[in-house]
């Protein structure tokens, strides 16, 4: 028992990111859904497909109507050991648009922990630091600590920025450190 609890921890500490998803190497999105403002009535669309490049493209429209006016990107990645010292990092190519990086300690939570960060329309490396992560639910800021937990279970990508917009990501890789 005692060993498996040191490689946990060696594991844990290490200064290499640890991969979670890989567009590139041709995995499965079978764990990755969206899930748009439609559960609420909206009509917002968006789509996940994997272009000649082999990046992840996660693109589509953001519509206001009937009170709606969002789209999420969610990845059930089972049980992944993050502290609140870690960060996410997100390879991708955006469109200049801003986006919420939110995860999940449990799927079950009804909560996320989210972070916003903005694209630049150039390949970059987004890195959240996880403590910065803040709860929130349906938009509205929880009176809770940052994320202060010891795995993720979901990882996903919104936007939502209240006007009627089309978005487009190109998705190479996420991992954690």
């Amino acid at each position: 028992m005692k060993i498996i609890s040191l490689l946990i921890s060696l594991f844990m500490t290490s200064n290499n990111p640890r991969l979670i998803f890989d567009f590139t190497r041709n995995e499965s999105l079978k764990n990755w859904q969206v899930v748009d403002d439609n559960v609420m009535g909206g009509v917002s669309s968006g789509k996940l497909s994997i272009n000649e490049e082999g990046y992840g493209v996660y693109e589509g429209e953001v519509s206001l109507d009937n009170n709606g006016g969002f789209s999420s990107l969610r990845y059930e990645c089972g049980n992944i050991p993050a502290l609140p010292t870690d960060s996410i990092i997100v390879t991708l190519k955006g469109d200049g648009k801003a986006y919420q990086l939110r995860i999940k300690d449990k799927r079950n939570t009804y909560y996320s922990y989210v972070a916003s960060f903005k694209t630049s329309g150039k390949w970059e490396t987004i890195t959240i630091a996880l403590k910065d992560m803040y709860p929130s639910f349906r938009g509205q800021d929880l009176n809770l600590p940052n994320y202060n937990k010891n795995s993720i279970e979901e990882i996903a990508i919104l936007i939502g920025n209240k006007k009627n917009e089309t978005f487009k990501l190109l998705l190479d890789k996420i991992e954690i450190k």
